[in-house]
């Protein structure tokens, strides 16, 4: 049987080492695997459009979380934060009832320029994560600090094999509890 693999970025750039990260877990997480990369590239969440009707990506967004067997969320870190676009694709899925994240395994990473590798960034996103009642992975954690280094990352790939050993065993912690 196929496992549904979702995996969200929490940046849009091109060139982002954290969509770069959640690509691996893709790659990583088993010959079995249907990986799929949301697109959060999202309207910002109003009230007033939601009364009007869900926006087509909002749908196609949630669509893909209800679909998968198991998300792979990979942060960035602005401002000591989860990036603003997350948290905003987050909220949108939290107007659906049932809650589509509800029960889902969820595993989470993260690449910064900075040396602790987005350590505060995952601690909010798992706090943001709580309302929706999905089971987060404590452990293993990918933290991807100095994502600049030459040799993590190549023409939009991860190519450090420590690197991308720690990713296999978050992906395999994930089909566990899946």
């Amino acid at each position: 049987m196929t496992y549904r693999l979702l995996g969200i970025s929490g940046a849009l750039r091109r060139a982002s080492t954290n969509t770069a990260l959640v690509r691996a877990a893709g790659e990583l997480a088993g010959d079995d695997v249907a990986f799929t990369l949301a697109d959060i590239d999202l309207p910002l969440y109003n009230g007033d459009v939601e009364d009007e009707g869900y926006p087509p990506k909002v749908l196609a967004f949630v669509e893909a979380i209800r679909a998968a067997d198991g998300v792979v969320i990979s942060t960035p870190e602005y401002n000591k934060n989860l990036s603003g676009v997350l948290k905003n694709a987050l909220d949108w899925q939290s107007r659906f009832s049932p809650g589509p994240l509800k029960g889902k395994p969820v595993a989470i990473m993260s690449a910064t320029a900075g040396a602790a590798g987005g350590q505060l960034s995952q601690f909010s996103l798992r706090h943001c994560l709580t309302p929706f009642d999905c089971r987060v992975l404590a452990a293993p954690q990918v933290h991807v600090g100095d994502n600049g280094r030459e040799g993590l990352f190549k023409d939009g790939r991860l190519v450090d094999e420590k690197t991308r050993g720690y990713v296999a065993g978050l992906m395999a912690a994930l089909r566990a509890i899946s």
